[in-house]
C-alpha cells in the first residue's frame, strides 16, 4: 500500500476510535501486531501479538474507564510504511478522576496491517490516575 493509502486506513480508524468505537483499529492490527507503551511505569513495556493487546493491554485499561473512552486524532504523517498519529484521549475513570491524554502513534504497516505500534503520552498522568498494570 501507498503512505496515502497507509494514512486512509488510520484516518478511518480513528474517525471510528473518537465516537468510542475502537474495533476498526482492532481490526487492521496483524495477528503478531507488536504494541509497545513508552515510558518507565508499569503500563510501559511490548505487547506481542493481538491478543495480548486485547487481553493484557486495552482489558486492563478499558476495565478502569467509567464511560467510553475516545481518542480524537489531530494529526497524520505518512511516509513510506509508516503513519504518526498525534490524538487527544478522553474518559473519566471509576475513581472519578479525568484521563485526558494527549498521545503520539507511530504506526508501521505492511500489506494493509498494523505491524508495529509504538505509543508515546504523558507518563506522569498515567501514574496519577492510573492503578498500576499487574503483570
Amino acid at each position: 500500500m501507498t503512505a496515502a493509502e497507509n494514512k486512509q486506513l488510520l484516518k478511518t480508524a480513528f474517525d471510528a476510535w473518537a465516537t468510542g468505537d475502537i474495533r476498526p483499529l482492532i481490526a487492521a492490527m496483524a495477528e503478531d501486531v507488536t504494541w509497545t507503551v513508552s515510558g518507565h511505569n508499569s503500563w510501559s513495556g511490548t505487547f506481542r501479538g493481538k491478543d495480548s493487546v486485547r487481553r493484557d493491554l486495552l482489558g486492563p485499561l478499558g476495565a478502569q474507564f467509567e464511560g467510553t473512552y475516545t481518542s480524537t486524532a489531530s494529526r497524520f504523517v505518512a511516509e513510506d510504511d509508516v503513519v504518526v498519529v498525534e490524538t487527544q484521549g478522553s474518559v473519566a475513570t471509576k475513581a472519578g478522576a479525568r484521563y485526558d491524554n494527549k498521545y503520539c502513534f507511530v504506526f508501521r504497516l505492511d500489506d494493509g496491517r498494523i505491524r508495529e505500534i509504538t505509543e508515546y503520552m504523558d507518563t506522569q498522568l498515567v501514574a496519577e490516575v492510573l492503578t498500576e498494570l499487574a503483570r
